[in-house]
């Protein structure tokens, strides 16, 4: 065992340099951005893709220049959802292009996905390289604001995006139902663990059949604020582009989410 631990406490050194290069190249390549925002939830179906795509467009729509970073391995949706189906071109310094629309700039693994119905079955460490791979590899150039759409859960994506970038806030998202809220609760325990600021909650399909008001409940119970109610709009049914380009209702309702997320992000 003696003769076992200079090697190890080698090898520990040797990992620690890699993930310290790793990191020193992630930041050195997202060096043009301003803010970085999450948007995440315990809960998968809670719309938080939706919620990333329609904050994104809404900002680009007010003049923000944007990106939106699709890092869901398994289920990568952004692509569709903001209907973006143009390869990321390849530049000089061999670096992806993201491809743009609505004056947003997009990065998925979608994009390298032979056919979109397969299934992508990866353990962890692929799925942290895939990750730390796209995000070396991506050329942002300057940017006001990135939204990073997460996987749901408290696992392998999104504890490697918290730990890998500098994420300057998280918008949490729930839906009225009972177990939205808990899973909205241990995702917010988990960023709070990894001392990352959570700007907020928001509560999506808000109203009508589901209900109202667990958003309101989580942020009063954790201290945090109440950034709005999306409410459940026969609108979303028109898939050529983000609802909140499509309707000047939705359009405020984004708005609004954005203006208390971005004062909570200025004041912190």
């Amino acid at each position: 065992m003696s003769q076992q631990n200079p090697a190890q406490a080698r090898a520990r050194i040797e990992a620690m340099k890699r993930q310290f290069e790793q990191k020193r190249q992630i930041d050195e390549a997202l060096a043009g951005i301003k803010n970085k925002i999450g948007v995440y939830s315990g809960k998968g179906g809670v719309g938080k893709t939706t919620i990333a795509v329609n904050l994104a467009a809404t900002l680009a729509n007010d003049g923000a220049r944007v990106g939106i970073l699709d890092v869901d391995v398994d289920c990568p949706n952004v692509v569709r959802a903001i209907n973006s189906f143009d390869q990321p071109m390849v530049g000089e310094d061999k670096k992806m292009i993201p491809p743009e629309k609505f004056g947003v700039k997009v990065m998925s693994m979608a994009f390298f996905q032979e056919n979109e119905d397969e299934a992508i079955i990866w353990r962890g460490p692929m799925i942290h390289n895939a990750i730390n791979q796209m995000l070396q590899s991506t050329d942002w150039g300057d940017l006001d604001y990135l939204i990073v759409d997460l996987p749901p859960g408290t696992s392998d994506a999104p504890l490697t995006i918290m730990q890998v970038l500098t994420m300057d806030g998280f918008i949490v998202v729930t839906t009225p139902q009972e177990l939205a809220k808990v899973d909205a609760k241990r995702s917010i325990n988990m960023v709070r663990k990894l001392q990352v600021n959570v700007l907020g909650v928001v509560e999506n399909m808000s109203g009508g059949v589901f209900g109202e008001g667990a958003g309101k409940e989580i942020a009063d119970e954790l201290d945090l604020d109440f950034l709005g109610a999306i409410g459940l709009r026969s609108e979303y049914q028109d898939t050529s582009k983000p609802t909140s380009l499509l309707s000047n209702d939705v359009l405020n309702e984004y708005r609004s989410v954005s203006e208390k997320a971005l004062a909570v992000l200025s004041s912190t």
